[in-house]
């Protein structure tokens, strides 16, 4: 069976986490010294790595694999070297937004040309150390532009660089505004439809003979994915302007970006990759006719329902007849569910002190974290068993930012993080993927070495 249709509904992934959480506290990597970690499932990346792919190949002419596409993981989105490693190894590349994310992808080994840079900011430095690695740079402005100019010299940019400029379609947003990338005023790309931006961006490329590539990304999580196709037409239809009116084949790769929204509601898997490659070709079918290549930038669908937060309820109490699970899972893993929970809700799974799916009526309950503010809570009124010290907690679909994008409120330590592979016997065999920060730590972080600093200034 194609990894594209298996488990279509989440039953052997549920089926995975439930023996996940059981093995995790069997074998001590959730208890009273780590009351919180992070934990990743292996075969599910893997699968969601090879979805992907195929979902790219099926729409490709003559099913070609993943020749001529350039899957791209958006490291922002699990800034982890060991996943990065693993995804290299599935084939995939990099998609990094900052020197730390560059660094992170060439620690993991992933070739300098299976790394695409973007971002809005970069400084003459980052411009510089791209060029030399033979990075992949989407520019992002008129400005920006102008300093690889300089960077360059007239003859243009010595490197293997694949370089190319960054387009803002301004299709609109979805329902997330911060998510929401093409927008009439978003702080990305070249402004397509502001007056006179395409005749600039033609002569910008008629006189740059070595800008090749053209990348837009619209949004992510509450963009609906028509959104997302007609920005890769708009940019499509332009990259066939440049060409016409350059007179050569300039243009040679799109890079669409990523974006594709996740299901956090349930296990399903929806939409999927192969909806969204299905809709480009039905949308934008010279994208797969052959005479382009793609980059894609996909992020959050690769991780998200690959990972959860597991914690122990620390106390169970009652405040105004609401009964509250204290945990220490809160803001610092699930900042934007704390921040945002209308937004970006999670469900909650509930496990007994043995890591055993919690037995019991379902009844309303905060589940609330360890910060000192009070609206540190990941649930609110949720109807669940009802939990009691010693108990644990599974914040789930949290494999995407919420293991790597930590809110350091209270100094509290960053979570240990376990892939896990369950054998076909049913034994669960763990790998660490990041150790859990020590308070040794934490002080060096803090400034520790410079204690008299500030009081040696008189």
């Amino acid at each position: 069976m194609s990894l594209v249709d298996d488990d279509p509904d989440g039953t052997d992934r549920a089926a995975r986490r439930d023996a996940a959480v059981r093995a995790a506290v069997a074998q001590g990597l959730v208890d009273e010294r780590e009351p919180v970690v992070g934990l990743l499932d292996v075969a599910g990346i893997r699968a969601s790595a090879a979805a992907l792919r195929e979902a790219f190949a099926e729409v490709l002419p003559g099913h070609p694999g993943s020749g001529g596409v350039l899957h791209a993981f958006a490291v922002k989105a699990a800034s982890l070297v060991p996943v990065l490693r693993l995804l290299a190894d599935e084939g995939l590349g990099c998609e990094v937004a900052s020197p730390g994310e560059l660094a992170l992808a060439r620690a993991a080994g992933v070739p300098a040309g299976r790394i695409v840079l973007d971002s809005p900011a970069k400084t003459a430095a980052e411009l510089r150390e791209a060029l030399a690695l033979g990075v992949a740079v989407n520019v992002d402005s008129r400005a920006e532009l102008e300093r690889l100019d300089a960077l360059a010299g007239p003859a243009g940019p010595a490197t293997a660089s694949a370089l190319g400029l960054r387009i803002n379609p301004q299709v609109g947003g979805g329902a997330i505004d911060a998510m929401s990338t093409a927008t009439e005023t978003s702080k990305f790309g070249v402004a397509l439809r502001d007056p006179g931006a395409r005749a600039w961006l033609l002569d910008a490329h008629v006189r740059r003979p070595w800008l090749t590539r053209l990348h837009a990304h619209v949004g992510s999580q509450g963009c609906p994915l028509e959104l997302m196709a007609e920005g890769v037409r708009i940019v499509y239809e332009l990259a066939e302007e440049i060409n016409e009116v350059a007179g050569r084949r300039q243009i040679d790769t799109l890079d669409i970006g990523g974006g594709l929204p996740v299901n956090f509601a349930s296990d399903e898997t929806v939409p999927g990759h192969r909806e969204y490659a299905r809709l480009l070709a039905a949308t934008v079918p010279g994208l797969f006719d052959g005479r382009y290549g793609l980059v894609t930038e996909f992020g959050r669908s690769l991780t998200a329902k690959n990972g959860m937060v597991v914690a122990r309820v620390e106390y169970a109490k009652s405040a105004g007849g609401r009964r509250i699970a204290v945990t220490h899972a809160g803001a610092q893993v699930a900042a934007r569910t704390v921040f945002a929970p209308g937004t970006w809700p999670l469900r909650v799974a509930a496990y007994d002190a043995h890591g055993l799916p919690k037995a019991g009526g379902p009844v309303p309950q905060d589940v609330a974290g360890p910060c000192c503010f009070a609206g540190d809570l990941v649930a609110v009124d949720r109807e669940l068993p009802p939990l009691a010290a010693g108990d644990h907690i599974a914040l789930l679909d949290t494999g995407a930012y919420c293991f790597s994008t930590h809110f350091a409120y209270n100094t509290l330590p960053r979570p240990g993080i376990h892939g896990w592979l369950e054998a076909p016997d049913g034994r669960v065999r763990f790998v660490p993927v990041r150790a859990p920060q020590t308070l040794e730590e934490l002080v060096a972080e803090s400034g520790g070495a410079h204690a008299d600093g500030l009081s040696a200034l008189r």
